[in-house]
């Protein structure tokens, strides 16, 4: 980063002349993130998929429509909350970001947070919370408990495409989805 300040619209063109790992050899377009540059809201995810690698848009193929439907069901828009990923290139084959890969992205999206400023984050599996948070736990045992970075409560819920392969596990995601409902409610008192 340079002495100066980052906006996020320098930050986006930093992430797609960035070269720091492989991942970027085979990207069709970086994915910075989109939203509310003021979003009371955010969510994290791991990296994008093929949708969005080829759209270089976050949450946009059918996990994105979900996430679409899982913030609509909260009252919200798209446009009102702030989406991004922990990674900004796709790995290959929707594998998980290896460590390297997460550390060279990591600071792009701190830089995020602190320029987007949200009162709560919502972590979208085990991988956002793995290197945002440094933690180690997976996100059967982390959802629905509140953490904290930086001040700001975090919650961590499962992924939208796990909950397209697990069905089941959409009643626990709203749960936590309402646990957040209410701590903005709160933060808003």
């Amino acid at each position: 980063m340079s002495e100066q300040r980052p906006t996020l619209e320098s930050l986006a063109q930093m992430v797609s002349a960035c070269q720091g790992c492989q991942l970027h050899l085979a990207r069709t377009h970086a994915v910075f993130g989109e939203g509310n540059p003021h979003a009371e809201l955010m969510f994290i995810g791991e990296g994008p998929g093929r949708d969005e690698d080829l759209q270089g848009r976050p949450f946009v193929g059918r996990a994105g429509q979900l996430l679409d439907r899982m913030i609509a069901a909260m009252g919200m828009r798209r446009e009102d909350v702030y989406i991004a990923n922990v990674v900004k290139c796709r790995p290959p084959n929707n594998r998980t970001p290896e460590p390297k890969e997460a550390e060279s992205c990591i600071s792009f999206l701190k830089w995020q947070i602190y320029l987007v400023r949200p009162k709560v984050i919502v972590l979208l599996g085990a991988t956002a919370a793995h290197y945002l948070l440094n933690e180690p736990r997976g996100i059967m045992r982390l959802r629905g408990n509140w953490l904290d970075y930086q001040g700001i409560p975090v919650m961590p819920t499962y992924h939208p495409a796990f909950l397209l392969r697990q069905e089941s596990a959409k009643r626990d995601a709203w749960h936590d989805l309402q646990q957040v409902m209410r701590k903005m409610q709160e933060i808003k008192a």
